[in-house]
């Protein structure tokens, strides 16, 4: 299930909007296909180009007390399907208390989207009249609520005019589930750790690449593919390439960096194949909707430099009702019907008419 749907849906959008119909049965978004035996098959496949494209690894079992703790109340996450409805009825069952959002001391997927499912908490709580009994709380393990400037600056006036709590450098170690308490490590000060009693969860997990990937020759030191930030060639074998997040790419591992590395990867092989030099370089285009309402949208876009990339003629740091139309009715779009099928490269083309060709 892709992330902005699980946000949405744990929030209590209709998942309608997010999947054309073909899509939208539980067992077609959890799997596509069903394998009739469990045995376990190996075998090598020859090639003369790879494209590595195997996403990243949720590692919930590197907090204590979980995936297990999922078995009890108060406590979701939007990050897995098996998660997500969780988080909806943590939402619904709400009485008063804190209501703590974290964020991993580890790369992760759709970095926004911690957040995200705050600011739709807070005007969920606004609208059933729970907002007075409701503390909410933002622990990250960053240190920092963005990695741009220009939108963290925004976001920081959200959450000072809704009142809302953001402890930075605390890293989720540990839930007790049964207890209701979740425990913090202060990255600042390791071995201290705080424990805070909660009243609904959201966990954001660890990722990680795939173990498949971890101790392969294709791997850093990390376990991300090792490839050239420009041309998404692997640096030490050039029949080898990657794409997304199981790359080391230095910026934020979302489906718009994805469709921008798209267009990039596509001229590298068939260059490659050519035995021509690559010309066309990713410059680390990714962007962020972040959802701040119901209806609002900072619609975050940035380059490998942390520096905007905006695409449309206008400030995009402000909420806007416009930015939420695009991201609920067009973005799935572009997603189903042109992206998956190699038609979308990202928006750089609409960027330069927009800015009349100077950007």
């Amino acid at each position: 299930m892709s992330q902005p749907c699980c946000t949405s849906v744990s929030s209590s959008v209709s998942m309608g909007q997010y999947f054309p119909s073909s899509q939208r049965s539980t067992e077609n978004i959890r799997c596509q296909c069903r394998c009739e035996s469990t045995e376990t098959l190996t075998c090598k496949i020859s090639y003369r180009y790879l494209i590595i494209a195997l996403g990243i690894q949720l590692d919930y079992e590197k907090i204590k007390g979980l995936p297990e703790g999922f078995a009890c109340p108060k406590i979701g996450s939007n990050y897995s399907v098996n998660t997500v409805e969780k988080t909806w009825k943590a939402l619904q069952d709400f009485k008063e208390g804190n209501a703590i959002f974290t964020f991993p001391n580890t790369p992760i997927k759709c970095a926004g989207a911690p957040q995200k499912i705050m600011y739709l908490s807070e005007a969920y709580f606004r609208k059933t009249g729970n907002r007075p009994k409701a503390n909410i709380i933002f622990n990250t393990a960053l240190g920092t609520i963005f990695g741009v400037k220009k939108y963290a600056d925004a976001l920081l006036e959200i959450i000072q005019e809704r009142n809302l709590t953001v402890n930075y450098k605390q890293n989720l170690i540990e839930v007790r589930a049964d207890k209701q308490e979740a425990v913090f490590e202060n990255l600042d000060k390791p071995g201290e750790t705080q424990v805070l009693s909660y009243e609904m969860l959201h966990v954001t997990p660890p990722m990680s690449s795939p173990d498949v990937l971890k101790k392969s020759p294709v791997a850093d030191a990390a376990g991300w593919v090792d490839v050239d930030k420009e041309t998404l060639q692997h640096k030490k074998y050039s029949n080898v390439f990657g794409i997304g997040d199981c790359t080391n790419l230095p910026t934020s591992k979302t489906a718009a960096a994805v469709a921008a590395q798209s267009g990039i990867l596509d001229r590298t092989i068939s260059q490659v194949m050519k035995n021509e030099t690559s010309v066309k370089k990713y410059d680390g285009y990714t962007s962020c909707p972040l959802v701040t309402a119901y209806n609002r949208v900072i619609l975050a876009e940035f380059d490998y430099n942390g520096q905007p990339l905006e695409t449309f003629p206008f400030d995009q740091s402000k909420e806007r009702l416009s930015m939420y139309l695009m991201k609920a009715d067009m973005m799935p779009y572009l997603y189903w019907n042109m992206m998956l099928r190699g038609y979308w490269g990202g928006p750089a083309f609409l960027r330069k008419m927009f800015h009349l060709g100077m950007s």
